[in-house]
């Protein structure tokens, strides 16, 4: 039934290499279980609905993705969309997190519009890749920011607005050690480095009284306080516009570069270099974010750490199938998920933005019409706690930037439109 179903003789593989990527790639990504709670939890979020709904809607993204689109593609509630939901939306615009996960579930609606009526090449086309760039990096530095705050190592201060905190606090301690040993056992190509930082230091915590030990197993907490709790009335305001189009083009730029990224390393691909089935790919992860907003999460979206899976052997939707089957079982050790503190979780959100400001490197630094927008996107981000704002002043700067240097017809209509938009909202619906 199995070889019938994901053709594994024609994808030379077997049943054996499909469950050891399977395990490989939850083991890579399994950190996302112990921090998207403890970072929507400080939204308001019930932590223990949060946990619920985070197994549910990664364990749901990833039977879609295996059983319709057959690709050996992990989904999760995505890093920087959840610390742009907690700390950007809720605690920095002040929307009610109900409005927020509203944002989230729109969001994923009109992804899954795109996917429907294959406009998205003409989406991803008419962004420039250097915005790209510049968005993924800005993500990145908005989430060392948030570690660096989460461990104590960077205060306020009324005259510089932020310092260096003390670094002998168990909490700085704790969170630098746990980035230290992320990124050596990385180096080393340990399977779960992150996940076994994050652990390490919970325990070294709870040895030295620093935090307490919750419990291992458990039936699964209840998910009703954050089930159906959208608001999808509150989002439809002025001032949400440029925060549904966050979620959704953060979601799309990295669920493309995942399905490709994974791809390639999987050997997936067409003779012309393009996925076979990408719209049902593309449908799988945009279903996984309205159902994840439905049980209370963040988008969920492709994560690349399938890549791990898919060099284990990893190669159609059966390994999928078997990290939906682990996120289940995750249901079961809520206690454990509560017993993680903040700090703990902050080498993971440091290790995660090396990653993704690495970007940076491809960026043409030669032509300043293109890197300017993309130090624009980069540093708003975390300066002024809003990827939304990152977004929309990278998009303004690139079309101003581009008219104004006698580049003007080298934009597409898209970039000119929604720096418009852009403009209006920051100048008109203020």
């Amino acid at each position: 039934m199995l070889e019938r179903y994901f053709q594994l003789k024609a994808h030379n593989t077997c049943v054996r290499n499909e469950i050891l990527g399977g395990i490989t790639t939850f083991l890579t990504m399994a950190y996302i279980i112990f921090v998207n709670p403890s970072i929507l939890a400080q939204a308001g979020m019930d932590q223990g609905a949060v946990f619920v709904a985070t197994c549910l809607a990664a364990a749901i993204g990833c039977l879609i993705m295996g059983l319709y689109a057959n690709y050996p593609i992990a989904l999760a509630p995505g890093m920087g969309l959840n610390a742009f939901f907690t700390y950007g939306v809720v605690l920095g615009m002040g929307y009610s997190w109900e409005q927020a996960l509203g944002a989230v579930f729109l969001s994923g609606i009109l992804f899954i519009f795109i996917s429907i009526f294959k406009i998205r090449e003409w989406v991803i086309n008419a962004i420039p890749s250097s915005l790209k760039l510049g968005i993924a990096a800005g993500i990145g530095l908005f989430l060392a920011m948030i570690a660096l705050q989460n461990s104590g190592i960077i205060v306020k201060n009324p005259a510089t607005m932020v310092s260096l905190g003390d670094l002998s606090s168990p909490s700085a301690i704790y969170g630098l050690l746990g980035f230290f040993v992320i990124c050596a056992l990385a180096y080393l190509n340990v399977t779960g480095a992150v996940m076994i930082g994050i652990l390490l230091i919970t325990v070294l915590s709870m040895l030295f009284g620093q935090n307490e030990f919750g419990g291992l197993v458990s039936m699964p907490p209840s998910i009703a306080p954050t089930f159906l709790a959208m608001d999808i009335e509150g989002a439809f305001q002025v001032g949400m516009i440029s925060v549904i189009f966050a979620f959704f083009f953060v979601d799309l730029f990295d669920t493309s570069g995942t399905l490709i990224g994974v791809g390639q390393r999987g050997k997936l691909l067409d003779k012309d270099g393009k996925l076979p089935r990408l719209k049902k790919a593309l449908l799988a992860d945009s279903s996984a974010t309205v159902v994840g907003a439905a049980l209370g999460t963040s988008s969920t979206t492709s994560y690349i750490e399938s890549a791990s899976g898919v060099s284990a052997g990893g190669r159609t939707g059966l390994t999928a199938v078997v990290v939906a089957l682990l996120f289940l079982l995750s249901l079961f050790f809520a206690p454990l998920a509560g017993s993680i503190p903040a700090y703990a979780t902050a080498g993971a959100l440091m290790y995660v933005a090396v990653l993704m400001t690495s970007s940076l490197a491809h960026v043409d630094w030669d032509d300043i019409s293109e890197a300017a927008p993309v130090l624009i996107a980069a540093f708003t981000m975390p300066l002024t706690y809003s990827i939304a704002d990152g977004i929309a002043l990278s998009f303004i700067s690139y079309a101003v930037i581009k008219l104004l240097s006698g580049q003007g017809k080298q934009v597409s209509v898209a970039v000119y439109v929604l720096a418009a938009l852009f403009i209006a909202k920051f100048f008109v619906f203020v």
